[in-house]
């Protein structure tokens, strides 16, 4: 059993040039991930992007780093702090967040004080650095064009639970985007909300009661106004990473729909499964496995349609270290 995805190869992620190897940083080098460069990059479209070479700074160059206020930090060289570049790196965010229409995520250099999506270095007037630190000038005005859009430091993907959490939003921006390509009407919003039932159920129990909530009296609400909201709520919701309780309370909400179809001694094996994978002997993968095959031998249109089942293309393999 496969959920449709988006086609892998057309969907396009915004990244770090210098996640990509490319000798971009302030000393020449780069700072290549073996995740994106090697592995990613078979299965998605990259786009670089160096804002620092991008608004004229050279390679080698002064590197820059961020002082003053967390809120409003500026962007300036560490040795000249005459050289500010704080407005031209986030006139670059802004233009690129026009530009880069067709990407459906962004994978941003951590620490850095243009791409860093948060706790960058700040420093004082002094020289002391400033607890929490703040955001790199082209990732905060880049984001804030694009609340939607699924963004991830380099760092935190070598996290499995981050990872897989990061690329499942990907790919629900995606099937969105088509969703407005095909034509929004509301029985294809509520229809999209009712395949991502049991994914909002693992990610977020709470919102899931709430989108459903949104999507009540449907007939009642402007539909250009509402499906805006709506799509930017179940963003925020899946942001949550589900954990093995919520993960394993979904697999059993689904095998009851093979009650009437398997004999006890299938039932008990897929529940002594979920409970493995609930108590950390098994991943994901292993109880997940079982319950596909299942349903292959007793199909269900309900359950055939759930995003949860195959969010993101299996030869990704997100879910063998859950």
């Amino acid at each position: 059993m496969t959920v449709p995805n988006p086609a892998s190869e057309s969907l396009k992620l915004g990244i770090s040039a210098c996640l990509l190897g490319n000798q971009v940083r302030y000393n020449g080098g780069h700072k290549q991930s073996n995740l994106c460069s090697k592995v990613l990059s078979e299965h998605f479209e990259f786009i670089p992007v160096c804002p620092e070479v991008a608004i004229g700074l050279g390679t080698p160059r002064e590197p820059i780093r961020l002082i003053g206020d967390p809120a409003a930090p500026r962007a300036v060289g560490t040795v000249h702090r005459e050289i500010d570049v704080t407005d031209a790196l986030a006139a670059y965010g802004e233009r690129m967040a026009g530009e880069l229409q067709g990407i459906c995520g962004y994978i941003f250099m951590q620490q850095s004080p243009s791409c860093g999506m948060e706790r960058v270095k700040l420093y004082q007037a002094n020289g002391a650095p400033t607890p929490g630190g703040s955001q790199g000038i082209f990732a905060k005005a880049f984001c804030a064009r694009h609340p939607d859009l699924p963004v991830e430091e380099d760092g935190r993907l070598n996290d499995p639970v981050l990872r897989e959490n990061f690329l499942t939003r990907v790919y629900a921006y995606a099937r969105w985007q088509e969703l407005l390509r095909s034509g929004l009407t509301r029985q294809s919003l509520l229809d999209f909300h009712s395949r991502y039932k049991y994914q909002l159920l693992a990610s977020n129990p709470l919102q899931y009661k709430a989108l459903g909530q949104l999507l009540g009296n449907l007939s009642q609400h402007d539909l250009g106004e509402l499906a805006p909201r709506y799509f930017s709520a179940l963003m925020t919701a899946l942001k949550k990473c589900a954990t093995r309780g919520t993960h394993s309370n979904v697999l059993q909400h689904i095998s009851g729909y093979l009650k009437q179809a398997l004999s006890r001694e299938d039932k008990a094996e897929m529940n002594q499964l979920i409970n493995q994978y609930r108590n950390g002997i098994v991943p994901l993968v292993v109880p997940l496995t079982l319950l596909k095959h299942h349903f292959r031998r007793h199909p269900d249109h309900y359950i055939e349609r759930q995003v949860y089942l195959q969010p993101h293309p299996e030869v990704l393999s997100l879910r063998n270290a859950l």
